[in-house]
């Protein structure tokens, strides 16, 4: 059985959710045609707004409906303190931990090269001119744990080797309250290159 072409332009256009494949498509299709087209109105009405107004920060790149968002604009915030990361859903992130009061700065993403991603796509020359034209004295490289965000960080120290300013690495390792012995290998060998001196 074919659907009509309309609905089956719906089911493709939920399909580009991520995690979102065939199946849930035309759940998702279906429960909005058949049981909330209120819902269904109100959610085209404000995905169409959030699109057309939502852009992003002028300095710190993250998303925001204002030139510079409510961050960068905050008197509170430690300008000296700059965390650069992939993406702005990490800004939340580490937002929510309540253990960091500093400034960021929004990479595009990782460096790939097998993807055709390099420096130039994630805003490098940014965030080098950034440093350059601010009080930043010292820089958290938050890039996610994997092979191209570790890539991407030492790309980055390097980049900023001849300034006079401190760059630092998030740590990785055991979670809090994790047992060892469930641990993986890897982010066991994180923690252990990555111990401090208690005494």
């Amino acid at each position: 059985m074919s659907f009509s072409p309309l609905i089956q332009q719906l089911i493709t256009a939920l399909r580009c959710l991520p995690g979102v494949g065939p199946k849930s498509a035309q759940r998702m299709a279906f429960h909005l045609l058949e049981r909330d087209s209120e819902g269904a109105l109100s959610l085209s009405d404000i995905l169409a707004k959030a699109v057309s107004d939502i852009g992003r920060c002028k300095q710190c790149r993250t998303l925001s409906e204002q030139e510079l968002c409510d961050i960068c604009q905050s008197e509170s915030r430690d300008k000296s303190t700059l965390c650069v990361i992939e993406s702005p859903v990490d800004v939340l992130a580490v937002e929510q931990t309540g253990g960091y009061n500093g400034v960021y700065f929004v990479l595009s993403g990782h460096l790939s090269p097998i993807d055709g991603v390099g420096p130039e796509d994630l805003g490098i020359d940014q965030l080098l001119e950034l440093v350059q034209n601010t009080e930043v004295k010292e820089i958290i490289l938050a890039t996610n744990p994997t092979v191209e965000g570790e890539a991407t960080a030492h790309f980055i120290a390097a980049q900023l080797k001849d300034q006079d300013i401190k760059v630092s690495r998030i740590a990785h390792g055991v979670p809090v309250g994790g047992e060892l012995e469930f641990v993986d290998g890897g982010t066991l060998a994180h923690a252990m290159a990555g111990r401090r001196s208690l005494l």
